[in-house]
């Protein structure tokens, strides 16, 4: 493969490079939250009450970011600290396909665009019942990851700093 420069000199490979750690970066966050979810399913917590689903929206954000915190201080890469657009992106990507789900007979049949938004992603009690009850889970706390991630990464490159 030629290596072709691209501006600010880059070339491919570096940026091929760039890429595939911000890829890994990003499934780094996601595999943070899956352990997070995997230690509250193995305490065997109730998963409609109201206290866990709070406590692993904070754990969803801050885990990543120590998660992040701790790899950034033993391996600094400049990379880690962007991921928060793949969460920004990856939110987006969930908001248009809630939009696009039709509504019928049940829990959010008459809401508004931004209220079917609000309930599907952001309601721990009154969900709209899209995404098979899953909302938080795939809308909220999957981009609350790995922005936190990006949050933990920054924290830690600029304490090297």
């Amino acid at each position: 493969m030629e290596s072709v420069e691209i501006r600010g000199n880059k070339t491919t490979n570096d940026l091929l490079r760039e890429a595939g750690w911000f890829a890994l970066h990003s499934l780094l966050a996601v595999v943070v939250l899956i352990a997070i979810l995997a230690g509250f399913w193995g305490a065997h917590v109730d998963p409609d009450a109201a206290t866990p689903k709070m406590l692993c929206t904070i754990l969803a954000f801050v885990i990543p970011g120590l998660a992040a915190y701790g790899i950034m201080r033993t391996h600094p890469d400049g990379i880690a600290g962007y991921v928060w657009i793949s969460g920004a992106l990856f939110f987006g990507v969930v908001c248009v396909y809630v939009l696009d789900l039709p509504t019928g007979p049940g829990l959010c049949e008459h809401c508004t665009l931004i209220e079917r938004l609000y309930r599907t992603f952001f309601s721990i009690t009154h969900n709209s019942g899209m995404l098979g009850g899953d909302g938080v889970l795939i809308g909220a706390w999957i981009p609350l990851s790995i922005i936190g991630y990006s949050v933990g990464a920054r924290l830690a490159t600029s304490a090297v700093d």
